[in-house]
């Protein structure tokens, strides 16, 4: 049996990607990092018109959804593009609005996540939330229940510069007294295992092409045996996780996000090790770009699951958070 991308889904997925190509995706990470969001409350409007947070709200909320494997593919292309920003948050906190039993903050709230003119971010289960600065809707999620938050704390600097963290101001008004369940939480892991993979492929394409470019001995160092060989472990390793990633966008089972969340991130994780070895000394540097892929890699990697974790829910298949 095979399962493939329908024409429909190819063509949003490029679409996305032309989009963010044209959008300089780099110079509004560096904004970002800066705290100066001008340009990426820009782009995240652009991202909002084509659909990407409405895949996770549902129609009676002005949204397209849920639809998960559009919303993986979505994910895709923004990892592969570096876009910052509470991307994850937002769609996850559509995820709990959504299913909360009172639909009185649904309707107050999701119709603006899904429009993008506001964004979300979330606390769970740490204090600190992503972009808590910037965000509209801040959500904390307790073993007492899921709160919205009246404010936030000062910015605390993260692995990732564009990865911005804040903590949440406790209390607030209690949207439900309900602990989070298995699947409350599944729209984060999986879109970031899908943001992980498009960041280790976007790291895949930028070494293959340097590799091209750069010679030693006489010759591009790509034609070396050693170098092709760590190119083609980087390649095995993400293409091992793409069919794992829609496979759990199809069944949303939390031991199989859980699945994909860790090969995704541990795939997207070699390849920047392979990226940064075959680079040389300016992939250490912050002022070339590869660096924007290189940071997120590694803040994925135990972002909503550290690797330990998510392996020991595969093997127990414990349907708990």
């Amino acid at each position: 049996m095979r399962f493939l991308l329908d024409p429909e889904q190819r063509a949003f997925a490029h679409s996305l990607d032309s989009m963010l190509t044209a959008a300089d995706t780099p110079s509004v990470v560096r904004d970002w990092s800066r705290g100066e969001h001008a340009s990426g409350r820009a782009l995240w409007s652009r991202i909002a018109d084509a659909g990407v947070f409405a895949l996770a709200v549902p129609e009676a909320y002005d949204g397209l959804g849920p639809r998960p494997v559009e919303l993986a593919l979505a994910f895709m292309e923004l990892g592969r593009h570096a876009v910052p920003g509470p991307l994850v948050e937002t769609v996850t906190a559509a995820s709990l609005l959504a299913e909360l039993p009172d639909p009185g903050p649904a309707k107050r709230l999701l119709p603006a996540l899904a429009a993008g003119e506001a964004m979300a971010t979330l606390a769970w289960p740490a204090p600190y939330a992503l972009d808590g600065d910037v965000a509209t809707t801040r959500l904390a999620l307790t073993p007492d229940g899921l709160y919205l938050s009246p404010g936030h704390g000062p910015v605390r600097p993260s692995l990732d510069p564009a990865r911005r963290l804040t903590s949440l101001e406790p209390g607030g008004e209690l949207l439900s007294p309900d602990p989070p369940t298995p699947h409350t939480l599944a729209h984060a892991r999986l879109a970031t295992a899908a943001q992980a993979l498009g960041v280790g492929l976007a790291l895949l394409d930028r070494t293959v092409g340097y590799v091209k470019q750069r010679t030693q001995f006489g010759a591009p160092i790509g034609s070396f045996q050693a170098v092709k060989h760590r190119l083609a472990d980087a390649k095995i390793g993400l293409e091992f996780a793409r069919p794992l990633l829609f496979g759990a966008a199809l069944t949303m089972a939390p031991a199989d996000i859980a699945a994909a969340k860790v090969t995704a991130c541990e795939a997207a994780y070699a390849a920047a090790r392979t990226a940064l070895q075959l680079h040389g000394a300016i992939g250490y540097t912050a002022e070339y770009d590869l660096s924007l892929w290189l940071t997120k890699a590694r803040a994925l990697r135990t972002a909503w699951g550290s690797p330990n974790r998510c392996r020991a829910e595969v093997l127990s298949g414990d349907r708990r958070w």
